[in-house]
């Protein structure tokens, strides 16, 4: 029997098992049994923290279904917290590889945990009648809604997952409402795929959405800043735009440990 120490982290309800794997000892992990919410440990998400020449750590990150995922922003800011935990940040910051490329992190007061996102190039962005695609990380689809309460929120986005040209490697559908009373505010769901279902958050889906409303709302502006209400918290997205993307995008929020332990292997 092999007991396996492990490190519960969640962002805004977004949670995730992490794995100490510097010593590369720890394979064949069963993450869809540990990502179980009655079976395992429970989670969304399962990463390794691992070492990588010329940076601080390597982030390796796996979907509920066991399945490597594309980028995934809540968890690089809980892995981050993890590796700040464990000595590995300098002054506060950290430099890290993940599947989309190299990201920076940095580690403020509170539990709180700032990470760096991949720049958008606004050629990429497809505009359809009522929603945009974008990848900031991970494919995301973006829809503007007057009515996020909605009960069939997973039916909706189920559908437009599953359908034509999504459905063989799937998107993460997301909706958004803009807060009328609050200026540069927005409210908004995500249906994962790979967890195929509704989060209480997803960071590389609230970034989406921040730079869809950014262009919904054609403005000129540099530097924008935009907070994000999600079912499990408040995440800020600050970012800047020239004529041809959007750089210096940095997703802002809680990082907290939930607990640890060891599990069987």
């Amino acid at each position: 029997m092999e007991l396996v120490p492990f490190f519960k982290y969640q962002g805004t309800g977004n949670d995730f098992i992490i794995i100490d794997n510097r010593d590369n000892k720890f394979t064949d992990i069963p993450v869809a049994h540990w990502c179980d919410r009655r079976f395992g440990i429970g989670a969304d998400g399962l990463m390794l923290l691992q070492n990588k020449p010329g940076f601080d750590f390597e982030m390796v990150y796996y979907n509920s279904d066991g399945n490597i995922s594309s980028m995934c922003g809540n968890g690089g800011r809980c892995i981050s917290a993890f590796a700040h935990c464990l000595g590995l940040s300098s002054n506060n910051k950290l430099n890290f590889l993940a599947v989309d490329g190299p990201h920076e992190a940095f580690i403020h007061e509170n539990d709180t945990v700032s990470l760096k996102m991949s720049d958008v190039a606004k050629k990429s962005i497809v505009k359809g009648g009522d929603f945009l695609q974008l990848n900031t990380g991970s494919p995301h689809y973006v829809k503007k809604v007057n009515n996020i309460g909605m009960s069939n929120f997973e039916e909706k986005a189920k559908e437009i997952r599953h359908s034509e040209p999504y459905d063989k490697e799937g998107i993460n559908v997301n909706f958004i409402e803009v807060v009328e009373s609050e200026k540069g505010t927005i409210r908004v769901r995500t249906f994962e795929r790979g967890v195929e279902g509704e989060t209480l958050s997803c960071g590389t889906g609230v970034t989406a959405c921040a730079l869809s409303q950014s262009i919904w709302l054609d403005t000129s502006e540099q530097i924008q800043n935009t907070l994000v209400h999600t079912s499990g918290g408040i995440l800020e997205v600050e970012f800047s735009q020239d004529p041809s993307k959007f750089f210096n995008i940095w997703l802002k929020g809680p990082a907290i440990q939930v607990f640890k332990g060891l599990i069987e292997k």
